[in-house]
């Protein structure tokens, strides 16, 4: 059954009701008082860990990725090649290096 919200004109409350769609009106016959508060419908548009995102917006996450890479995102979305992977392990072992 869907959820309605319900203003009180005299306090302001809103109130939430789960009722049938031809309950309402009766609802509304009964408490004089009240009057149904309309907004957008809540869509749902994927749940769960199974949501596969589109290639086109893949994509889109890569070309970002691509320029920034050394974030987070560049960690996950950036394919990087053996001599990129070599050249970062090297820049790390003599930043560590230097640093101690």
């Amino acid at each position: 059954m869907p959820l309605y919200d319900f203003v009180n004109n005299e306090t302001g409350e809103v109130t939430e009701k789960m009722m049938s769609w031809k309950a309402v009106d009766q609802f509304l016959k009964d408490n004089p008082n009240l009057t149904q508060k309309i907004g957008a419908p809540m869509i749902v548009g994927g749940t769960g860990d199974r949501v596969k995102i589109d290639d086109g917006f893949n994509s889109v996450l890569q070309k970002i990725a691509s320029t920034n890479i050394d974030t987070p995102m560049g960690e996950k979305y950036h394919r990087k090649s053996t001599k990129e992977v070599k050249t970062r392990d090297i820049v790390k072992k003599h930043l560590d290096l230097q640093g101690k």
